[in-house]
């Protein structure tokens, strides 16, 4: 009879050691980030504009369920508990998938987040932005520029069927001339990143021209 009550014990202590794994398996590892070094409008808002501040969603005049997410005094209003991510409510949406972008939030930008938040949830502004103008390759330069842009811009549902996720979308883009007038900013063009988000640096937009002066390649 004690055999079979350890037995029983036993396996039931592992059966809640599997439910407890499987919980905990849910949450990705994301990658470390240096939450001193994390810039607010540098690093935080392009992916919230990117990924939440769309038309229909979370934008200044949409405000689904009643975030707007487009700059950082209405991120702050609701769903920010700074130093506590995971009692932040809009952590906890991007951790789970239930408030789906257009595209997934990557590892890295969900990590910028979750250690922004952990940090103080600091409106770091005016940051420096490393660039080099010389580095114009697309894999180098201007993927990385375009990263900010993926969250409305990707996949079958891209917004006005603008794909900037690849090369080919890119060059299709900046060969109509769209691409430089957007990220200029200049009139009878659709601002790009939108929603007052800052715009790309002198720098940044040096190397988008000097790619499609060498010939808009996938090098």
């Amino acid at each position: 009879m004690m055999h079979k009550v350890k037995v029983l014990f036993f396996s039931s202590l592992l059966f809640v050691s599997f439910l407890f794994v499987g919980e905990s398996c849910k949450h990705e590892n994301l990658p470390y980030i240096n939450g001193d070094s994390i810039c607010f409008e540098r690093d935080i808002l392009p992916i919230f504009v990117s990924n939440c501040a769309m038309t229909g969603c979370h934008d200044a005049n949409t405000r689904a369920e009643g975030y707007d997410l487009s700059n950082y005094t209405s991120i702050m209003r609701r769903g920010i508990k700074p130093g506590d991510p995971t009692n932040s409510k809009t952590w906890e949406v991007i951790d789970d998938g239930s408030m789906p972008p257009r595209t997934n939030m990557t590892s890295l930008q969900k990590s910028y987040i979750k250690t922004w938040i952990a940090a103080g949830a600091k409106n770091g502004i005016n940051c420096f932005v490393g660039c080099d103008s010389n580095v114009f390759t697309y894999s180098a330069g201007v993927s990385k520029i375009m990263s900010q842009c993926t969250g409305c811009h990707s996949g079958t549902n891209a917004s006005g069927r603008i794909d900037l996720s690849n090369a080919a979308g890119v060059k299709s883009i900046a060969l109509s001339g769209r691409l430089v007038g957007s990220v200029k900013q200049l009139s009878g063009f659709v601002s790009m990143p939108p929603y007052g988000s800052p715009k790309l640096s002198d720098c940044q937009i040096t190397q988008i021209q000097k790619w499609i002066n060498n010939g808009c390649k996938n090098d």
